[in-house]
């Protein structure tokens, strides 16, 4: 599958995006004074609900070590290694390396946007040694079993008795999209844009204000008229592409890891992380391809190193 540029805006039709006013914050103020800015700076630059319920929660760990009426100026990079080690030794629960990793991040974020609105002169934060959680990369599909994969999809569609082309609409659709199984779930036959049948392209759409960084247009594959076509005659959907649940779909990738002789389980992540190293392979520049699969930049930083590893694998 060829990859293509999938821009929601032209060019020169891009949104211009204002800078957020500085936080009306001085290096005298303490931790607590500062994390209501923060929580405004986050949601401006559309973090998760949960990035910013979990970055106000490590702020306030570090508020209650350090103590709250400490100021931003007294929070050097010797009690931030202080606290980071408190969370690793004194408490009767160590923390978890995924929770450790999270936190640092978090440090890294405030006090890096501190020191870009030069409420504080250095970064107390950025001598962290970040120390990623070390789990286990996610499974991909390698080249011969998408062949595999897609050669079986394709022969249901096409059989002369009782054509099925949904899988090859699931399989083909996520696998060039990257898209979530939520996102998925949420298209719309008014979604899907047919107006240049060798183009087609598909909306993510989201009606959340807080979220609309997510919504993007993008290519589909260039046999998705055809498989839609015959999709349409078998399952005939009144409002969305799959008026069906989503474990539904989970059961149609289930049997075709089994027909395909898969060792892995076949699953939307199986297939999301494998568009995103193809796209990576095919040398698509990583903003674009963060945009491509709806990611936030904090979600970025952790997703990156991921597909990097997993593109440096075989193929």
């Amino acid at each position: 599958m060829t990859e293509q540029q999938l821009e929601l805006f032209p060019p020169d039709e891009v949104p211009a995006i204002s800078r957020p006013p500085r936080p009306a914050l001085t290096a005298a103020d303490s931790l607590m004074a500062a994390l209501e800015p923060f929580t405004v700076y986050m949601r401006q630059k559309e973090f998760s609900a949960n990035t910013i319920k979990s970055f106000l929660s490590d702020l306030r760990l570090l508020a209650e070590f350090l103590g709250e009426e400490t100021p931003l100026a007294r929070c050097s990079t010797q009690k931030l290694e202080d606290f980071l080690r408190h969370l690793q030794k004194d408490r009767p629960v160590p923390c978890a390396p995924k929770s450790l990793a999270r936190r640092i991040t978090t440090l890294k974020v405030f006090f890096g946007w501190l020191a870009a609105n030069e409420v504080l002169a250095t970064d107390p934060a950025l001598p962290l040694a970040s120390r990623p959680a070390r789990s286990p990369l996610p499974h991909i599909l390698s080249e011969e079993q998408s062949d595999r994969l897609l050669a079986l999809t394709r022969s249901m569609r096409d059989a002369e008795r009782a054509p099925d082309a949904r899988p090859h609409l699931l399989v083909t659709l996520v696998l060039t999209t990257g898209i979530k199984k939520a996102e998925c779930m949420g298209i719309a036959l008014e979604h899907l844009d047919l107006s240049h049948p060798e183009r087609p392209a598909v909306y993510i759409h989201y009606a959340k204000p807080r979220q609309q960084f997510k919504a993007r247009l993008l290519a589909l594959p260039e046999d998705f008229p055809q498989t839609l076509e015959i999709y349409l005659r078998r399952y005939q959907p009144k409002q969305y592409l799959f008026e069906c649940t989503a474990r539904n779909l989970e059961y149609v990738l289930h049997t075709l890891s089994t027909l395909a002789g898969l060792r892995e389980q076949l699953t939307f992540e199986m297939l999301r992380w494998t568009s995103a190293v193809r796209s990576f392979r095919a040398g698509m520049d990583a903003e674009h391809l963060r945009k491509k699969l709806g990611l936030s930049l904090i979600a970025w930083r952790e997703t990156l190193p991921i597909i990097e590893k997993l593109a440096a694998g075989p193929l």
